[in-house]
């Protein structure tokens, strides 16, 4: 099958009237209005400012003078229903549960209660803490707990009612990977919540099969568990022939992505690396050379590998793209700054700015001094890139949009701590801190990073910090699902005896569920818990 060919032909009966540009790589809907959750039109503290707001546009974005040729306008309009919608059910709880607590000495509370909640948060609350607010008082500590997972549960689940409609999506972008010559791209960004939303909202890319995504403190993610699931991808091929055969001449991609504020450099950057976006940069541009020296050393074979640094302003939420040689080698000073080139084709038709974008990394691959490479990357690897760069065009004008060029949140404003598999469902700037971990032990560091964040956010509050442990089983394997329930209940343990200060004033709320392989299955709450 012409896969390209299908795919382009596809791709231009979709575009819009007037020649306007849809994105080479499938975006995923943001939710239909079948799917809006009750809590949509609840004003939130914390929804998008409108774009007459007063807040000034940074410095490395353009001034409004219009609409860019490439932006998907439509898919930025039902990106920004979700995100009103899934944060606002979040958003809601804390008023919600203050108008229940206002309650609490009243005769009927109960029945008053559950209606409140019912209304505002769409699902009840638990009756055995209600029934017994009258002896101790209203436990308010494990009532924001429950809403916060109810919430993350619910999300999850619109989520995945939106994912069954992306097939088409998704068979185009795992088409489009593959005449990249990719056969499977591993993304290891930062565990920071502001780069949770880096596939659905910056790259603008649909969960497929052939893409993986790990999160880590710093993205400094781990290099053996990196390197079997890239031994268990080349057997997969083998055996199986899927999504090639070993024969195919296609590539493993390996992409991490650090980032940095625009606006507050020194404070608002990578806390792994102290805010210090070079240090940010080496670290992650080792990993990767770290991550290919041992497939060469243990199946010499680096050639079928790719790597991909990518760097992300999370003030705008503009890339930046390192641009490899043709040997496949980065350079931290051989990049392609997105929002001076989003600036630069702001006015252009949409065919005079596709060209810019791809003069753009041709001169990137040119660059001289420190960013001196060996040539151009393969053809691939640049229409990838390229593709990439137009995509998140479409990001910059959301970010324009709906909050004046930048995004009020500078920092952390993460919902609860994502840990484990994590909730590959739930994509969107700052819902979540994501710490990936079989032990505690070994994720300490990232457990850490969490729980510091969450500390000046909820515990100076007086609210607990909640932990959702969540991990994949695969239905075929044996036993598999009973022990990811006995990891998710040691996970838990370990997590309390870790922070048994908090933990024990009732600040620390774990919440356990499992979930079966394919994205989109159900999610499971682990039996005796709420």
């Amino acid at each position: 099958m012409n896969t390209r060919n299908a795919y382009a032909l596809r791709a231009r009966a979709a575009a819009p009237s007037g020649g306007r540009h849809r994105s080479a790589l499938p975006q995923m809907s943001g939710g239909s209005a079948a799917a809006r959750p009750a809590v949509a039109a609840v004003p939130s503290p914390r929804q998008p400012v409108a774009a007459t707001s007063a807040q000034p546009a940074p410095a490395s974005q353009p001034e409004r003078v219009g609409q860019h040729a490439l932006v998907d306008r439509a898919a930025n309009a039902r990106l920004a229903f979700c995100e009103r919608s899934v944060k606002g059910r979040f958003d809601i709880i804390v008023p919600t549960l203050k108008e229940v607590s206002a309650l609490q000495h009243e005769p009927d509370f109960p029945a008053r209660a559950q209606a409140l909640a019912m209304k505002q948060l769409g699902h009840t609350l638990p009756a055995d803490i209600l029934e017994n607010a009258w002896v101790a008082g209203l436990d308010l500590k494990s009532l924001y707990a429950y809403c916060t997972f109810a919430a993350l549960k619910n999300s999850a689940a619109r989520f995945a009612e939106d994912l069954k409609s992306q097939a088409e999506s998704v068979q185009d972008a795992q088409n489009f990977f593959l005449d990249c010559g990719f056969h499977a791209v591993d993304i290891s960004p930062c565990a920071d919540g502001r780069l949770k939303g880096l596939m659905r909202y910056i790259l603008r890319l649909p969960v497929t099969s052939l893409t993986r995504r790990t999160a880590y403190a710093g993205a400094m993610f781990d290099v053996e568990s990196d390197v079997s699931h890239w031994v268990a991808t080349e057997l997969s091929r083998f055996r199986e022939g899927v999504p090639t055969t070993a024969d195919a001449g296609t590539r493993y991609l390996k992409v991490a992505v650090y980032h940095t504020s625009s606006s507050q450099p020194a404070s608002e950057g990578c806390a792994a690396h102290g805010s210090n976006e070079h240090k940010a940069m080496e670290a992650a541009l080792e990993r990767l050379y770290q991550f290919r020296q041992a497939i060469e050393n243990a199946f010499c074979c680096g050639a079928s590998t790719d790597l991909l640094l990518i760097g992300v302003d999370t003030d705008t939420d503009a890339i930046k793209v390192h641009v490899p040689d043709a040997d496949g080698n980065l350079s931290a000073h051989r990049f392609v700054d997105n929002a001076k080139l989003f600036r630069d084709t702001q006015g252009l038709d949409a065919n005079a700015a596709r060209l810019a974008v791809y003069e753009a990394v041709r001169q990137a691959s040119q660059a001289s001094g420190w960013g001196a490479g060996n040539g151009e990357p393969h053809d691939g690897m640049r229409r990838l890139i390229i593709n990439l760069l137009i995509n998140n065009f479409s990001q910059i004008e959301y970010v324009k949009e709906q909050y004046n060029g930048r995004y009020p949140d500078l920092g952390h404003a993460e919902r609860y701590v994502s840990v484990g598999d994590g909730i590959e469902e739930v994509q969107m700037r700052n819902v979540a801190y994501y710490a990936h971990l079989n032990t505690v032990e070994e994720g300490a560091a990232d457990l850490d990073v969490g729980v510091k964040i969450f500390k000046g956010l909820n515990v100076k509050r007086g609210l607990p910090i909640p932990v959702a442990i969540h991990y994949r089983y695969d239905h075929r394997v044996p036993g598999s699902r009973e022990r990811a329930v006995a990891k998710a209940q040691r996970v838990r343990a370990a997590i309390q005896a870790r922070y048994a200060a908090l933990h024990a004033s009732g600040m620390l709320a774990c919440h356990l569920t499992v979930q079966d392989l394919p994205t989109g299955s159900p999610i499971e709450d682990v039996e005796g818990e709420r």
